[in-house]
């Protein structure tokens, strides 16, 4: 935690340490139980504590971590409610997305998907999962661009923190990388066809991969859940 983080001068500092530690915490480098010290973070990226509070708020919003009066902050223990509730509440906003975007989707943003999927195979032979995990919310976020509601993905990035942590933890194994991009491929071809059924039903089959995968998950890893 001591060694110091650049930051951006350009963007707000409260929100560019929230997307790092949130990286952090959701790829597993900080595990549950994990007290985050408001000074030691200040030190790792030259600020005030200021920005790190405001950092802490939004995680604590997240479900990321816990803040106790006196008592510090901790990286909080993945929730199985919050997990199964984010899925619901997901499937049913990028369900619908989709279909809308199988409606509006044109030659052009075609062309960046399939961009897109091509550097998911990249990523995928290169063994680079970090790459791999961004591609894949890179994917999803374009689908509420084309449906032209950036709310949807806002709305389901603000809720998916412990889908994440599952997500993350699932990609070497249990769902691989591979199967992930055979399933964002069904997707596509269903957008590309303007077929709203096809591409609604491969979204649903794909978020409900999460859904299947967390209980061999949480039994390899029971110390990261509470129930």
């Amino acid at each position: 935690m001591a060694v110091e983080t650049v930051l951006n001068p350009t963007q707000p500092v409260n929100q560019q340490i929230y997307r790092i530690l949130r990286h952090d915490i959701v790829q597993c480098r900080i595990a549950p139980g994990t007290s985050l010290s408001e000074k030691e973070i200040s030190v790792r990226f030259n600020v005030s504590r200021q920005p790190v509070r405001e950092a802490f708020i939004k995680l604590a919003e997240n479900g990321l971590i816990q803040i106790r009066p006196q008592r510090g902050s901790y990286v909080t223990k993945i929730s199985m409610l919050q997990v199964h509730n984010g899925c619901f509440v997901r499937e049913a906003i990028e369900c619908a997305v989709v279909r809308r975007a199988a409606q509006r989707i044109n030659a052009g943003q075609c062309y960046l998907l399939e961009q897109n999927l091509h550097q998911q195979k990249m990523a995928i032979e290169h063994q680079q999962q970090d790459a791999f995990f961004a591609l894949d919310d890179a994917f999803h976020q374009s689908l509420a661009q084309i449906a032209d509601c950036q709310l949807a993905w806002d709305t389901v990035e603000n809720i998916k923190s412990a889908i994440d942590r599952v997500r993350y933890m699932s990609l070497d194994h249990v769902s691989p990388p591979e199967m992930l991009l055979s399933q964002h491929q069904d997707i596509y071809q269903g957008l590309k066809s303007h077929d709203e059924e096809a591409a609604g039903a491969a979204m649903h089959r794909h978020l409900h991969e999460i859904s299947d995968s967390i209980l061999l998950i949480r039994k390899e890893n029971s110390d990261w859940f509470e129930d």
